[in-house]
């Protein structure tokens, strides 16, 4: 899929393919394929899955486009400033949310192994802080742990500040 295409599955679920700012190494030759985001629909909900992405204007392109969104899912974590075009800095996520018009976020690359230099703990220390100061609903889930998207209003512990 090229970004903007759109393909549908028994008509009750739509993919588009939207896009992402990152580089792409999948092969051999870097840049050779573009990064994408994805939108998906359902009947009842409607989720963005935004993969690897610096914050750009391309969120609000697709929130303007495709919003508002039930859910937003972003990458949250192996940031450093020299990667912020790859990579989201944790006071960007909010814009992300807010370009998107997404009702919830769900942050996820965080909790991994160490790529960049910051403390293991930050970014879900940062990102829940931020979405606090603006009521913005983030979900924190333990790892592993399921979302239900018919409780996308459930409270979450920061289960992180008891972790050494």
């Amino acid at each position: 899929m090229d970004w903007y295409d759109e393909t549908s599955f028994e008509k009750e679920f739509k993919i588009v393919a939207t896009p992402a700012r990152h580089f792409s190494g999948r092969k051999f030759k870097r840049n050779t394929t573009l990064w994408t985001s994805f939108v998906l629909q359902t009947e009842k909900y409607k989720l963005f899955l935004g993969g690897d992405s610096g914050y750009g204007k391309h969120f609000k392109t697709i929130g303007d486009k495709y919003g508002p969104f039930d859910l937003a899912i972003l990458e949250n974590g192996q940031y450093n400033e020299t990667w912020r075009y790859i990579h989201s800095m944790p006071d960007e996520l909010l814009k992300e949310v807010v370009d998107l018009q997404a009702k919830h976020f769900l942050p996820v690359h965080s909790g991994k192994f160490a790529l960049a230099l910051h403390d293991w703990k930050e970014p879900l220390s940062l990102v829940s802080k931020y979405a606090e100061e603006a009521e913005i609903p983030v979900l924190t889930p333990k790892m592993g742990e399921i979302v239900y998207l018919q409780q996308l209003d459930k409270r979450y512990d920061k289960w992180w500040e008891g972790l050494k």
